[in-house]
């Protein structure tokens, strides 16, 4: 079928008329399993009545004013995520990559605003993954991404991952920060261990560089804490967020301390639609949610029955899941098959999945996700895995493997 579409995915032929929690429905009536969350995005699952309240309701009385002016809902947000994180100030934008854009020219801008303008490079770290833009796609340093689009943006230097000394050696005088994940999403659900993340704090403050950290996957309950760096017991100066803090909405939000956007003045930055009263109502609503009594340890729960339960799936299926990593209800298992082979064999038992690097395929729930859930997923995660083991079988018999 041709699509007036710009061809840049490679979609499923699938698409969805309605959902309601875990579920989505087409319009034909075919229920999928949704273990995706579109991509960590729907963090309270489809059509939550308090999300679909909040929108509607901000829907009939403004939906854009523009940053000339307050917008009183944006103010409450901040103030929560301020409330309930390490940071002084808040910047709203629509995406991870905006996010994560604030925060690259939030750290160049400190150092220069320190008399040290020349210090605006930053380490990342291979198989990282940013967001599209220019610069971003710059600091993943993945060539997929790079090839064709000219001269690379100057001013990141990656390092092979979790390589402590790699970082100390990529250090010079122009090095103003370090950027990084505390689980890689799209390189392969890759958790960074919690002292590594550590000493890269000690790192930064021995050095004088910020520490930035990328939580837009991560963030906002996925691991089990509000953000996984607590597990670490540190803090960011930096911290980009997006993906679970709109349920579904788009928007995003650069997090900083005051003496990490001293720098960020009036004119420096800014955003036509960011922080717009839809994406605020629905921003708070979400804190509503995951910020009640109880919410985040379920999420932790969860977690670790859906953990156990993929750890069994692994030795009842030892030709076809190599390993499982990940935390909280971000897991991913490294398949012996092709992990598109995986994720489309999942989509034929209508649980929806998703692929990532290093031949891993993503478990996202929604982190409402229940005990029944988990088991129906697992279920069809093992008639997956059967019908991928009867393929193997019979490519064998026909001597092509």
């Amino acid at each position: 079928m041709n699509s007036p579409l710009l061809p840049t995915y490679a979609r499923a032929d699938l698409a969805f008329e309605k959902g309601e929690g875990v579920w989505l429905e087409t319009r034909e009536g075919e229920r999928y399993l949704d273990f995706g969350a579109g991509i960590a995005v729907n963090a309270l699952g489809h059509a939550h009545p308090h999300l679909v309240s909040a929108l509607t309701e901000q829907a009939a009385k403004v939906w854009h004013t523009s940053n000339l002016f307050r917008i009183p809902e944006g103010e409450r947000l901040a103030q929560r995520l301020v409330d309930h994180t390490f940071a002084d100030l808040v910047f709203f934008t629509n995406s991870g990559a905006e996010a994560l854009e604030a925060s690259i020219k939030m750290a160049r801008k400190y150092h220069s605003e320190n008399g040290q303008p020349e210090r605006y490079r930053i380490i990342t770290f291979e198989g990282a993954f940013h967001g599209r833009t220019l610069a971003t796609i710059a600091a993943g340093g993945q060539k997929k991404y790079l090839e064709g689009f000219g001269p690379k943006v100057d001013g990141f230097d990656q390092v092979p991952f979790g390589d402590r000394q790699a970082v100390i050696d990529a250090i010079t005088p122009e090095t103003g920060a370090i950027l990084i994940e505390p689980i890689q999403g799209e390189g392969g659900i890759r958790p960074l261990p919690v002292q590594e993340l550590r000493r890269l704090r000690e790192l930064c403050d021995e050095r004088g560089m910020l520490l930035i950290l990328d939580e837009v996957q991560t963030g906002v309950g996925r691991t089990g804490k509000l953000f996984a760096h607590e597990w670490a017991g540190i803090a960011p100066d930096i911290m980009a967020i997006a993906k679970g803090i709109g349920g579904g909405f788009p928007m995003g939000a650069c997090l900083a301390t005051r003496e990490a956007a001293k720098g960020m003045t009036v004119g420096v930055h800014g955003t036509t639609f960011g922080g717009n009263p839809l994406a605020m109502a629905v921003g708070n609503a979400v804190l509503d949610v995951v910020l009640e009594p109880g919410f985040l340890a379920h999420v932790e729960r969860m977690g670790l029955l859906l953990k156990q339960r993929l750890a069994e799936l692994q030795d009842r299926h030892p030709a076809i899941i190599a390993e499982l990593r990940g935390q909280g209800l971000m897991l991913g298992l490294r398949t012996h098959v092709p992990n598109n082979d995986f994720v489309a064999a999942a989509r034929q038992q209508h649980l929806l999945t998703i692929a990532a690097g290093d031949n891993v395929v993503r478990l996202l729930p929604p982190l409402i996700v229940t005990e029944a859930d988990i088991g129906e997923a697992v279920r069809r995660l093992d008639a997956a895995c059967a019908a991928l083991e009867d393929e193997m079988r019979t490519l064998a018999r026909q001597g092509v493997a």
